[in-house]
């Protein structure tokens, strides 16, 4: 199993390595251009199309039906499963609000705790939710936004291991499985996360994304870490929870600043855990503009100052060429997950 720790390469070191492969890269293009014109054959700039990061991008082609491995519905659950404990905060979602429950509860995981807490919708989830018996927890009363909803949720129920999934994103099969078998064999890993699947409004797919490993000094300048797929041990939340219910936007970068910040140890699995939604109504398209100011404090906060564009795009290079490099070879069949 892939092991990883917050530990990066030195400055230097990563540049090194960048550099190496820059020039690779730039070798095999040239060569492809030399055939090209030699051949007159028009090329296609595919290592420009592989290689090009993707990180933010969500819609990447045309709908399609979600496909994964046979092998994470078989995914066995360990002997001793650790607890979950996983909150689902919602507010008028009915369109969407089944089909997260249904990724959760269709885990089979013996030793879940499952706690939705609605913040009083008025288009149909009660009804929704009165139809899963005693299946999950359920609460529905107005709350003050959705780092609150969070917080009401974990104050009703406990376990190893935390994590919240929203509304309108899905679990992939034996996720909770997996994450707890990962756990138990890597005690000194505080917080994990993985890859992402981008789904539409209807659940087809629309996009992947594939990241490198977990990057402690990248994640100061941007969140890039897949909140669906977020998981962390209990002493994380005892350390430095609870959710900041004053951000609206970046609330989970937020935590997860102060998580790292704290000494806690992350780690990226090399596996699909979730999948996130592309709609219309989704908060990370409706409030932009308080995101941005959200994020440009956090910045000031972590790295000592508020740095401009230039800047954030400098210090996010390597990364993101990291991230290009993971998401074109599994998309050219040389990494598998």
């Amino acid at each position: 199993m892939e092991r990883e720790k917050n530990a990066r390469p030195t400055n230097s070191l990563l540049e090194q390595r960048l550099s190496s492969i820059e020039r690779r890269l730039a070798r095999i293009e040239n060569k492809l251009n030399d055939t090209s014109a030699a051949t007159g054959i028009q090329r296609i700039p595919i290592l420009g199309q592989l290689f090009t990061p993707r990180l933010w991008r969500y819609e990447q082609y045309s709908s399609r039906r979600l496909r994964i491995d046979d092998r994470y519905g078989a995914e066995k659950i360990p002997d001793n499963p650790l607890r979950f404990a996983i909150v689902t905060p919602t507010l008028n979602q009915a369109k969407f609000i089944k089909a997260t429950i249904d990724s959760l509860l269709r885990q089979n995981y013996p030793n879940l705790a499952y706690f939705v807490q609605d913040g009083g919708s008025v288009d149909g989830t009660a009804n929704i939710l009165q139809t899963f018996d005693n299946r999950l927890q359920w609460r529905s009363e107005p709350d003050s936004g959705q780092g609150d909803a969070i917080n009401r949720g974990f104050e009703r129920i406990d376990g190893d291991i935390m994590g919240y999934l929203n509304s309108d994103d899905v679990l992939l099969p034996g996720t909770l499985a997996y994450v707890a078998r990962y756990f138990l064999e890597n005690p000194e890993v505080d917080v994990v996360y993985g890859h992402r699947i981008y789904i539409n409004s209807n659940g087809f797919e629309v996009g992947r994304c594939v990241l490198p490993p977990h990057d402690a000094e990248a994640l100061k300048w941007a969140d890039y870490v897949p909140q669906e797929t977020l998981f962390w041990r209990r002493r994380v939340w005892e350390t430095v929870g609870p959710i900041d219910k004053s951000f609206e936007f970046a609330l989970d970068w937020e935590f997860l600043l102060r998580s790292q910040k704290a000494g806690f140890r992350f780690a990226r699995l090399p596996r699909f855990l979730a999948c996130f939604r592309v709609h219309d109504e989704q908060k990370s398209s409706s409030l932009m503009q308080v995101g941005e100011k959200e994020m440009s404090e956090l910045r000031a906060e972590y790295l000592g100052e508020a740095p401009g564009v230039f800047e954030i795009d400098q210090a996010l290079r390597g990364y993101l060429l990291q991230q290009a490099l993971f998401d074109g070879l599994y998309r050219a069949g040389m990494l598998r997950y």
